[in-house]
């Protein structure tokens, strides 16, 4: 029954995104069509805002599998060590920088920072194919008054769009720690799951097409109101194979 369940859940999501068939089909007549594409295409400019323990883990991960990725950091020049062990595929700016080189955005900072690059970068983050929300409202770090206030918007997802507004935002990587990123990647047997959680259609299809190049599985538990599912501590949270994560989706429902 929960995998039943799961079934039919998805279907309403395909429907759902799919009704948007005539901007699906610009895109695909597009030069960011190319970023969709299947596993294996050309590498992806990335910019990394925030490159702290998950941050400078994740954007690891995308450099060792071919991608250019720029970290970045109010002072960018505390992450020579990082990019100088990556070699010339990494290298190191300003969040300004850092948005404008890339075609595609991870966000990983504290929540509390997400307001003020809202207000900073709204406008050319909306420019972007995708942005990738792996930042999480943690109340011990960020606040209680914060996290309430996630919580009053629908949760993360519903939060970070009010927040970035006109962003392709994908939330994924919000609860596998950072410790495990490098191991996890491309392992043997069965790959780790990757939930993910948007509502734009093209954007899904590039971090879909990302997380399988670094060696992951993706797996779309629905729209950014189901964001609220991927932070730490609840069931999502953790590693889990793809068929584990769908069943653990099921009894969400």
């Amino acid at each position: 029954m929960a995998r039943d369940a799961f079934v039919d859940h998805q279907r309403r999501e395909l429907l759902r995104l799919s009704a948007s068939s005539t901007v699906w089909l610009a895109f695909a007549a597009s030069p960011l069509s190319a970023l969709a594409q299947p596993a294996g295409g050309p590498p992806l400019k990335i910019g990394m805002v925030g490159s702290g323990k998950e941050g400078g883990a994740l954007g690891t991960v995308f450099v060792k599998a071919g991608h250019q990725v720029m970290f970045s950091s109010r002072h960018p020049e505390q992450l020579k060590d990082l990019v100088d062990g990556l070699g010339p595929r990494a290298q190191a700016g300003t969040v300004d920088q850092a948005i404008a080189f890339g075609d595609v955005v991870a966000i990983v900072v504290p929540y509390t920072a997400m307001e003020e690059i809202g207000k900073e970068h709204a406008a050319a983050l909306a420019k972007k194919a995708l942005v990738l929300d792996v930042s999480n409202p943690i109340a011990r770090r960020d606040g209680e008054e914060l996290a309430k206030w996630v919580e009053q918007q629908g949760g993360a997802g519903l939060a970070t769009a009010k927040l970035l507004p006109g962003a392709h935002i994908v939330r994924a990587f919000n609860a596998i720690n950072y410790m495990k990123l490098s191991e996890d990647a491309h392992r043997s047997g069965e790959p780790v799951g990757v939930p993910i959680a948007g509502d734009d259609q093209n954007a899904i299809a590039i971090a879909s097409n990302l997380i399988r190049q670094i060696g992951f599985e993706p797996v779309l538990v629905g729209g950014l109101s189901m964001g609220k599912h991927l932070v730490p501590g609840t069931p999502l949270s953790g590693e889990h194979t793809a068929a584990e994560i769908r069943q653990i989706v099921a009894s969400l429902h």
